[in-house]
C-alpha cells in the first residue's frame, strides 16, 4: 500500500464510510475522515483530530489534553498554508469530553537543555518534536512533565515545566531523567502517582529499550529525588526488543485500593493495543489478569484494545498509548485511533472505563458520546441482533514484520453477529464460545459451552457506525481476551 506524506512525526489514512441513517439518528460531533480540514489554517475545525498519546487533567468545569505534536498531512495540500509557528506540545480543552478546542501550545521550540543532550547523546541527531506529554496539578501548580528523544534511540531525555494556568505561560524546570545508547530504559513516555498512604512521589517511564521503569520523585519539586537515580524495573517483555511495550499510564482507584498501570504493545501504526495490571503499591510488583509478574518475559493479559472493526465501518488500527481520567468516581480512557486503511489520520478516542465486580476494568466498545436515554437496561431490551468482537492477538507473521501490514480483515479483530433471544439464548455464529447469557439486577453474565460464567459491564451508549444510540457491553474472556458487544437491532 502506498503510504501518504506527512508532517513533523505523525501521518494518518484517506477513508471516510456511510453509516445507516435511521429514524434513530444521532448526529457525531465530527467525521473520521478530516482531509478536508487538515492544514493547519483550520486547526480550531480538528476537534479530537491530530492527537497522539494524550494526558489529560480536569480543572473546574473544563477538561485540558495535551499530546504528542503529530499532524496529518494529506497529498496536494500545503500543511503549513498560514503564518502561525507551529509550537510543542499542542493543548485542546472540553467542557464535555466529546468537542474540543485548539488552545495553542506548550512551548515555541524544545527546550535547549534537553534537545543539546539528545542532539550530542545521538551524534548530533534530534527529533524536531517533543513526545509523550504527561500533566498533573500539584496544589496550586501544574507540572507538565515531557519526553525528548530520536527516533529508534534510547538517548532520551525526561524533563519537567511548571505553570500556575493549564494553559501557560510554561517555565522549563529542565531534567528528570535522561537516558544514554547505554542504559538499559529509555527515557520517555512519564507517568506520575503520588503514594495514597506514604505521599510519596513516583514516576514511571519507558519504551522498548529494557521495559518500564519506575523512580522516586521529589514531592516538592517534582524533578527526581536522588539526582542519577533512573529506578527500577516494573515491566518488560521477552528480550525487550522483540515486542514493544510503551506508554505506561498509572493511576490509583480509592474503591478498590490499587493501583493499575496501563501499557501499549507492539507497533503504534497497526497493532498497538492496550494491557494492564494491578499492585498494592506503586511501585509494584504488578501483577496481571493470571497474577503473573508485569516484570516477567510473558505476555500480560487482560486485552482491553486492539485493531478493531465494526460493520458500516473502515476499521481502526493503532488504538493504544493512553491516558485515564478519574472524574469524579467516573473513569474514562483517552487514546489515539489510527483510521484504516492507511492508518495515518489520527483521531482522540475518548472511552468510558467500567470496573467488573473482581476490580478489574474494562473499556467501552465505542466512543464517548452524549446520551439523550439515561434510563436503566431491562432485561427485555437485550433481546435482538448484536455485533460481538472478540479483543485477541492477531499473530500472523507477515502481517507483523515491518512493512507487512495489509489493509484485509485479517488485520482486525472483526465483528460477528450474533442474535441474543428473549430467553437468554445466544445463536449465531460462534463467538467464543458464548451459548447463553443472564441479566441479572443490571449484571450481564455470559456463559460459554462449558457453563463458565463472564461478567460483563452493560451500558447505555453511541453507536458511531450507524450514528444512533444503543446498548454496549463489555467484558473479560477466561483467556485473558477483551470481549466487546453493541445491539445493532
Amino acid at each position: 500500500m502506498k503510504y501518504l506524506p506527512y508532517i513533523l512525526l505523525s501521518f494518518v489514512g484517506l477513508c471516510a464510510c456511510e453509516t445507516n441513517i435511521t429514524k434513530e439518528h444521532k448526529k457525531l460531533p465530527y467525521a473520521d475522515d478530516y482531509t478536508s480540514i487538515a492544514s493547519l489554517s483550520h486547526r480550531y475545525e480538528w476537534n479530537a483530530a491530530n492527537v497522539h498519546d494524550p494526558s489529560c487533567i480536569k480543572v473546574g468545569d473544563t477538561y485540558y489534553v495535551y499530546a504528542t505534536g503529530a499532524y496529518y498531512a494529506p497529498p496536494n495540500i500545503n500543511f503549513k498554508d498560514d503564518s502561525v509557528h507551529v509550537g510543542k506540545i499542542p493543548i485542546r480543552s472540553s467542557k464535555d469530553l466529546i468537542n474540543w478546542n485548539f488552545e495553542g501550545w506548550v512551548f515555541d521550540q524544545t527546550p535547549a537543555e534537553a534537545y543539546d543532550y539528545v542532539k550530542q547523546a545521538n551524534g548530533r541527531k534530534a527529533a524536531d518534536n517533543m513526545w509523550a506529554p504527561f500533566i498533573r496539578q500539584v496544589d496550586d501548580e501544574f507540572r507538565l512533565y515531557y519526553s525528548v528523544s530520536y527516533f529508534g534511540s534510547n538517548a532520551s531525555f525526561i524533563g519537567m515545566a511548571t505553570a500556575s494556568s493549564p494553559l501557560g505561560p510554561w517555565l522549563d524546570k529542565g531534567e528528570v531523567v535522561k537516558t544514554s545508547k547505554e542504559s538499559l530504559m529509555n527515557a520517555i513516555d512519564p507517568s506520575v502517582i503520588t503514594d495514597s498512604k506514604t505521599g510519596r512521589d513516583w514516576m514511571v517511564y519507558g519504551s522498548f529499550f529494557g521495559g518500564l521503569y519506575c523512580m522516586e520523585l521529589d514531592p516538592k519539586t517534582g524533578l527526581a529525588l536522588n539526582d542519577g537515580d533512573q529506578g527500577h524495573l516494573i515491566a518488560r517483555l521477552k528480550g525487550g526488543d522483540e515486542r514493544v511495550i510503551e506508554a505506561p499510564e498509572i493511576i490509583y482507584n480509592e474503591e478498590q485500593d490499587m493501583y493499575y498501570l496501563f501499557v501499549s504493545y507492539d507497533s503504534l501504526f497497526n497493532f498497538y493495543n492496550i494491557r494492564v495490571g494491578r499492585s498494592k503499591s506503586p511501585t509494584g510488583p504488578f501483577l496481571d489478569y493470571f497474577g503473573n509478574d508485569m516484570s516477567d518475559t510473558r505476555d500480560n493479559y487482560p486485552i482491553l484494545t486492539y485493531s478493531y472493526m465494526f460493520n458500516n465501518h473502515v476499521g481502526w488500527s493503532g488504538v493504544a498509548h493512553n491516558a485515564v481520567l478519574n472524574d469524579e468516581g467516573k473513569y474514562y480512557v483517552m487514546h489515539q485511533g489510527r483510521l484504516a486503511p492507511d492508518n495515518l489520520m489520527l483521531q482522540m478516542h475518548v472511552r468510558e472505563v467500567k470496573w467488573l465486580s473482581n476490580g478489574w476494568p474494562v473499556l467501552s466498545p465505542e466512543r464517548y458520546n452524549a446520551l439523550d436515554d439515561q434510563s436503566e437496561i431491562n432485561k427485555a431490551e437485550l433481546a435482538g441482533s448484536w455485533e460481538i468482537i472478540e479483543l485477541k492477538d492477531i499473530l500472523d507473521k507477515k502481517l507483523r514484520a515491518p512493512g507487512g501490514w495489509q489493509y484485509k480483515p485479517t488485520a482486525f479483530n472483526v465483528s460477528k453477529e450474533a442474535i441474543f433471544d428473549a430467553d437468554g439464548e445466544v445463536q449465531g455464529r460462534e463467538i467464543a464460545g458464548i451459548k447463553s447469557f443472564e441479566y441479572i439486577d443490571g449484571v450481564l453474565t455470559l456463559l460459554d459451552d462449558e457453563n463458565k460464567p463472564i461478567e460483563c459491564a452493560i451500558f447505555r451508549g453511541c453507536d458511531w457506525e450507524q450514528e444512533r444510540e444503543t446498548i454496549l457491553f463489555s467484558g473479560i474472556l477466561p483467556n485473558g481476551h477483551g470481549i466487546w458487544g453493541k445491539k445493532v437491532r
